[in-house]
């Protein structure tokens, strides 16, 4: 089925027409048409036009309202105060064009009429080392995102920088080739990818680490050791390859149990970790300075801003090769530039990535510029996120000061989130299963949400009470929507259907759920273009809580007006659940039926 253009899109639509006919230079003016409390919809650009025709705004305002085609859309128009449009949309148009989004398995909503490749930089844990609440943001972000950008219709391709290279890993793999059965698995182990097996492998990375960094410490034959073992395995040697090779598939036991409890699939082929690019970096630093963008600089291969400087007024520079001729972050975000433009044909790249990072990525981002890796046709963003912070508004710490384990954060709140879930649930008769299935649905629902809901940039307190509450801005509130919506379906007789009704006159709570579930293509289409879920967040949050008062208003099952308004009552709340359904869906969380 063909896309349902939304009832905000056709009145914009006919607006600038009249617009044109009353102004011809006109053309192309934006008529600034914007949901209203006096109206519907309040169109404000006959005041910009006005100035630049040098007319009476008012007076144009009544030759545009003229010029306004009388059609089924359009119920009623007035102008107030110095020329504004208040619009009011019939009633039957609603209704029709609700109709053909419930027809629709996209909801009518409309795919990018020239959609690209973008490639997501997100979800970046490191080898051999635990997940922790920092990992979270990039995570949720970044999986919600690409969601999103295809359901648009965007070619998207996930690309998770892991960490798996650097000094370290000399001292792993030195410690492992004079241990070699440090990381040896349990023969009774069932490695099935689950939890526990997660856990096991987290645990023999942690005795690996700490064995090694204990010897690494205390003895300088080892150090010595571990340090050639670098060099070994900057080499290519096979020997030193292979065992980092089992440390990094030992730590994606670990990485996919974690994601697999976080509800976000992490596919293999999409990790491509700094190893992935260490064949490029010496080629990266070349192109660099035999085409001038970096130079020389006390040994080191540094490229120079000419706004960035320290607090000292020197420049500050992007140092792409140190001066011992070792790589850094730089060389590797460049290399990774060059093979997502040049190899992978991205037309946008997104790094969802701590806010404090901007510098770094701008710099990069120039730099690539400068070099001509980055064109004008390829959209480059950094989508930043704030920091998880503690009830006492510093960053979420243990009590020993430690970064908060993930796997902790996420298994508290599907506890907290069970039990809220088990007070409702077993008064509606749901089983131990169900309420265990339902308690981590909501669980790390809460978790993603709270993240989500939050705009981007800006830090946010992790709040596990107020998160899995059934009252506010919480994901809970919209499952609990979507939850109560499938309830009433299933509720209706044989004889009542979700069947629209375009000849039937609207309650003002139908009025106002009708309009917001109309803006549900409107929504996404605006994340898709800001890169900002915290949108989707806000416009989902919105419907559960229209619907709310839409369900406290209109009886559905038991309405006195006639099977007519159940059907078409019916008909909206269907409608509700699917887009409810969807959007959450998109922000990858899921949606029990039964709460």
């Amino acid at each position: 089925m063909a896309s349902v253009p939304s009832l905000s899109a056709s009145l914009e639509q006919r607006v600038t027409s009249a617009l044109t006919a009353a102004v011809p230079s006109a053309e192309g003016v934006d008529p600034l048409l914007r949901r209203s409390d006096r109206a519907d919809f309040q169109a404000n650009g006959v005041l910009g036009l006005a100035k630049r025709a040098k007319a009476n705004p008012k007076e144009l305002a009544a030759q545009v309202l003229a010029a306004l085609p009388t059609d089924e859309l359009i119920a009623a128009v007035e102008v107030s105060g110095p020329g504004f449009l208040n619009l009011t949309v019939a009633d039957a148009a609603i209704t029709a064009n609700l109709a053909r989004r419930l027809d629709d398995d996209r909801l009518g909503v409309p795919s990018a009429p020239d959609p690209g490749i973008t490639v997501i930089d997100y979800a970046q844990p490191n080898v051999a080392k635990e997940m922790h609440v920092g990992h979270l943001r990039s995570s949720v972000i970044g999986d919600a995102l690409a969601k999103i950008l295809r359901f648009t219709g965007e070619s998207v391709v996930a690309r998770h920088h892991i960490g798996d290279w650097g000094t370290n890993f000399g001292m792993l793999v030195q410690y492992l080739v004079e241990h070699p059965h440090e990381l040896d698995h349990a023969p009774d182990t069932g490695g099935t990818g689950g939890a526990a097996d997660g856990e096991a492998s987290m645990s023999r990375l942690n005795r690996l680490y700490k064995a090694s960094r204990t010897v690494f410490d205390a003895d300088e034959d080892f150090k010595e050791r571990a340090r050639r073992r670098v060099v070994d395995l900057q080499a290519g040697d096979k020997e030193t390859l292979a065992l980092w090779q089992r440390l990094v598939d030992e730590s994606k036991i670990y990485f996919y149990s974690v994601y697999d409890k976080l509800d976000i699939e992490i596919r293999d082929e999409d990790i491509v970790g700094e190893s992935g690019y260490n064949d490029m970096l010496v080629e990266t630093c070349k192109l660099l300075e035999d085409s001038g963008v970096a130079v020389r600089s006390n040994g080191a291969l540094c490229v120079f801003f000419d706004d960035i400087k320290g607090k000292d007024g020197e420049p500050v520079p992007l140092i792409v090769q140190k001066a011992d001729g070792g790589f850094g972050y730089p060389a590797t975000d460049l290399s990774a530039v060059r093979d997502r433009t040049g190899n992978l044909h991205a037309t946008t790249l997104l790094y969802v990535v701590d806010a404090r990072q901007a510098l770094h990525f701008r710099m990069v981002f120039e730099t690539a510029r400068r070099a001509g890796w980055l064109t004008e046709e390829v959209v480059v963003k950094h989508v930043p996120f704030g920091t998880v912070l503690g009830k006492d508004g510093r960053p979420f710490k243990t009590r020993d000061g430690e970064s908060v384990r993930l796997e902790d954060l996420l298994d508290e709140a599907v506890s907290r989130a069970t039990a809220v879930v088990r007070e409702k649930g077993e008064k509606i008769g749901l089983t131990d299963e169900e309420i265990t299935a339902n308690g981590e649905q909501v669980g790390i629902g809460a978790v993603k949400y709270a993240d989500l809901s939050t705009s981007l940039g800006r830090d946010y307190v992790f709040d596990l009470d107020r998160m899995v509450s059934l009252n506010g801005d919480t994901s809970v509130y919209i499952q609990y929507a979507y939850a109560r919506s499938r309830s009433i379906l299933r509720k209706a007789a044989a004889g009542q259907q979700p069947v629209a009704h375009p000849e039937l006159a609207l309650a003002p709570a139908e009025r106002a759920l009708g309009l917001h579930l109309d803006a549900f293509g409107d929504a996404l289409a605006e994340v898709a273009v800001s890169y900002e879920p915290h949108r989707l967040a806000s416009y989902l949050f919105q419907l559960a809580s229209l619907y709310t008062t839409f369900y406290e208003q209109c009886p559905v099952l038991t309405a006195e007006e006639g099977p007519a308004v159940v059907d078409n009552r019916l008909f909206l709340v269907e409608l509700t659940a699917r887009t409810l359904q969807r959007g959450l869906g998109l922000l990858g969380i899921r949606t029990p039926e039964r709460l």
